[in-house]
C-alpha cells in the first residue's frame, strides 16, 4: 500500500481526496523510488525487472498525479487537441487521475495539426495531442526515461534533464579549442528526422509498452477537418516524442567510435580525432582528414540513419575546415590564426534584430512602458542565450541598432516636435547614463523607472559543461546534480536579485513541499502575509512556492513559514 499522499487521507482511499490536498513532496519521492530502482535494472540489463518496475509505476497514483501535474502546469495546457478539452479545473484534475487508470482498450485520438512558421520561412507542422492522450505520454514516459539515459551517448544534449546547448557548444570548444585538434568538421542535418522515423524500428526498440506506443504512433492527424494516416513518424508536438528521437539517434557517438575502433590500429584511431556532439538530431563530427569524413564516416553515418528510416540533407550537409568556420546551435565556430572563436551567427543575429523590429513597427501606438516590457524580455533572453561566447562586439553593435530604431519610433509618435523634445521625453539621465527609460508605479505605489536592457551591459561568463556522465536518476550523482542546477539557475536568475536571495536562503527547495525548485517546475513569490492583510514587499515577507504548492497554500489556508536560514 502507498504511502499517505494526501494532507489528511490515505492513499487507500482516494476518492476522499481532493487535488489541492496531495502531498506533491510524497508524490515526487515515490515516483523518483521507482525511477531509481529502474536506473539501477537497466544498468544491470535486468530487462524483466525493468518491465516489471514500470509496469507497476504506471499503475501507480503517484505517477498518475505526477502526469496530470505535467500536462496541466506546462506552457501547452492552454492548447486542446481535437477534442477541444481542457483540464483546467482541480475537479477535472482528480478525474484525470483516476480515468488514467484504464490502461487495457486505451485508444488514443487523432493529433490536431497546427503549423509554426520556420527561420527559413517554411512552417513546421506540430501535433497536438489531446490533453488525456499527453497524460498517457508524460506517464509511460516517467518510466522510459530512467531506461533511455542509461543508454545515451555520452556527448548528446537535446531533451536530456540538466543538459542544454551550451553544453554542446561548450563540449566543441573542448574538441576544436587545441592546435592540434581536428582542422575538419562534418556539418550534419538529418532531414525532417521527425516525419521520418520508421515505426518498426521504434517499436522494436524503445522499452516501453509496445501496444500503446503503435497506437500512438498509428494515431493520425487532422487537418481542417481531414483525417490522414501516419505510417511513418513521430509527431512534433508530443511530450514523449523528443525521447523517441533520441532513442532513435543514440548510439551515433559510441557505434562509430567502436567501428573505427574495430577497422583502424588502435595506435591510430586517437589520430584521427573523431568526435561526435549532437543536440535532438543536430550534430557534427570532426575528423583529422577530409577523406576520412568523407570516405568513412558519412558512408556509416548513412547506413545507421537508414535503418531508422532516415536520411542526411544532401543540401545541408557538409564537410567544413575550421579556418572557414561552420554554424551550429546559433553560434559560428571558426580558428582566426590558430585562435578558435565562438560567436553568435549572422542568421541569428539577423533573425534575432528582424524580430526586435517587428515588435517596434507593431508597437507605434502604445506607451513606453508598455514597448519596455515587450523588448526587455526579448532582449534579456537572447543574451542570456550568448553569453558564454565572444558576443560583446555583437551585443555592442545590436545596442547601436536598436538605440536608432527606437529614435524613429519616437519621433513618429511625435511629427510635429523638434528632435530634443523628442529625446529628453523618452531618454533620460539615470546614475550618470543616458537611457530610453519610463517612470511608472510599483504595486505599492513607489516610483519606479523602466528602463531598456542593455545587451552590451551582459557579462560574458564561460559555461561549465556537464559531466558526460551525469545520470540524474542514479543516487550517485544527487549531490552533483543539485549543485549544477543551483549555479545555472542561480545565474539566470541574476538580474532578479532578490529571487537569487530567497533560492539561496531556500537552498534551492519549495519552502512548502521542499522539493527542489528549477525551470521545468517553475515558482511564485509568495507572500507570507497578504499585501490585501498589510503585508509587504520586504524580503522577510515573501518565499518562493512551486506554482501549484502556491494555489495548494491559497486554497487550503495552509501556513508557510520562513526558512531557518533566513533569520
Amino acid at each position: 500500500m502507498e504511502k499517505n499522499i494526501g494532507n489528511d487521507c490515505s492513499a487507500s482511499s482516494h476518492e476522499r481526496v481532493h487535488w489541492q490536498a496531495i502531498n506533491w513532496q510524497l508524490v515526487h519521492q515515490q515516483v523518483r523510488a521507482t525511477q531509481v530502482r529502474i536506473t539501477k535494472a537497466s544498468k544491470d540489463q535486468d530487462w524483466r525487472r525493468v518491465k516489471a518496475l514500470q509496469r507497476s509505476l504506471i499503475r501507480s497514483f503517484a505517477a498518475r498525479a505526477l502526469a496530470v501535474k505535467r500536462v496541466t502546469e506546462n506552457t501547452g495546457k492552454r492548447t486542446a487537441g481535437v477534442d477541444r478539452e481542457l483540464w483546467d479545473t482541480p475537479t477535472i484534475k482528480w478525474e484525470a487521475i483516476e480515468a488514467l487508470k484504464q490502461q487495457r482498450g486505451y485508444r488514443p485520438l487523432p493529433l490536431r495539426r497546427v503549423y509554426i512558421p520556420k527561420a527559413n520561412g517554411k512552417r513546421r507542422p506540430l501535433g497536438i495531442p489531446s490533453m488525456r492522450d499527453r497524460a498517457m505520454q508524460a506517464l509511460h514516459l516517467l518510466g522510459l526515461e530512467p531506461v533511455v539515459e542509461s543508454r545515451s551517448d555520452r556527448n548528446s544534449y537535446g531533451f536530456r534533464r540538466n543538459r542544454s546547448t551550451a553544453d554542446a557548444m561548450s563540449q566543441l570548444f573542448v574538441c576544436l579549442s587545441q592546435k592540434v585538434a581536428a582542422p575538419w568538421v562534418l556539418e550534419a542535418d538529418i532531414e525532417g528526422c521527425f516525419d521520418h522515423i520508421n515505426h518498426d524500428w521504434l517499436v522494436h526498440h524503445v522499452p516501453m509498452d509496445k501496444v500503446i506506443l503503435r497506437k500512438w504512433l498509428k494515431a493520425g492527424v487532422v487537418h481542417k477537418g481531414r483525417f490522414a494516416s501516419t505510417d511513418e513518424g513521430t509527431p512534433q508536438g508530443g511530450i514523449i516524442s523528443p525521447t523517441l528521437s533520441n532513442v532513435a539517434l543514440n548510439g551515433l557517438e559510441s557505434e562509430l567510435q567502436a567501428h573505427i575502433r574495430a577497422t583502424v590500429a588502435s595506435k591510430k584511431v586517437q589520430k584521427l580525432k573523431i568526435n561526435v556532439i549532437r543536440y535532438a538530431d543536430d550534430f557534427v563530427i570532426t575528423g583529422s582528414s577530409q577523406d576520412l569524413l568523407q570516405c568513412v564516416v558519412r558512408p556509416w553515418v548513412e547506413t545507421f540513419l537508414s535503418k531508422r528510416g532516415l536520411r542526411l540533407s544532401e543540401t545541408k550537409t557538409r564537410i567544413t575546415h575550421i579556418d572557414q568556420g561552420f554554424d551550429f546551435l546559433g553560434w559560428n565556430f571558426r580558428k582566426y590564426s590558430g585562435t578558435l572563436l565562438i560567436k553568435p551567427s549572422r542568421k541569428n543575429v539577423k533573425t534575432f534584430y528582424g524580430k526586435v523590429r517587428e515588435v517596434v513597427r507593431g508597437s507605434l501606438n502604445a506607451d513606453q512602458v508598455d514597448l519596455l516590457r515587450l523588448l526587455n524580455p526579448i532582449l534579456r533572453g537572447w543574451a542570456q542565450y550568448h553569453h558564454p561566447v565572444v558576443a560583446k562586439q555583437t551585443f555592442s553593435k545590436l545596442d547601436s541598432l536598436l538605440w536608432w530604431r527606437l529614435t524613429r519610433w519616437a519621433r513618429r509618435r511625435h511629427p510635429k516636435k523638434t528632435a530634443r523634445w523628442v529625446a529628453s521625453k523618452y531618454w533620460h539621465t539615470i546614475d550618470g547614463r543616458r537611457e530610453f527609460a519610463a517612470k511608472t508605479a510599483t504595486k505599492d505605489g513607489d516610483p519606479h523607472w523602466v528602463k531598456l536592457y542593455r545587451l552590451a551591459d551582459t557579462e560574458i561568463i564561460r559555461h561549465k559543461k556537464v559531466k558526460g556522465d551525469y545520470h540524474p536518476f542514479d543516487p550517485e550523482w544527487d549531490v552533483y546534480g543539485e549543485d549544477l542546477l543551483a549555479k545555472r539557475l542561480l545565474h539566470k536568475l541574476a538580474y532578479r536579485k532578490q529571487w537569487v536571495q530567497l533560492y539561496a536562503s531556500q537552498k534551492g527547495k519549495c519552502a512548502h513541499c521542499a522539493g527542489l525548485l528549477n525551470e521545468e517546475t517553475g515558482w511564485h513569490d509568495h507572500h507570507l502575509t497578504p499585501r490585501e492583510a498589510g503585508g509587504t514587499n520586504a524580503m522577510v515577507n515573501r518565499v518562493l512556492l512551486h506554482p501549484v504548492c502556491h494555489v495548494q497554500v491559497h486554497s487550503l489556508k495552509l501556513t508557510v513559514t520562513k526558512p531557518a536560514s533566513d533569520h
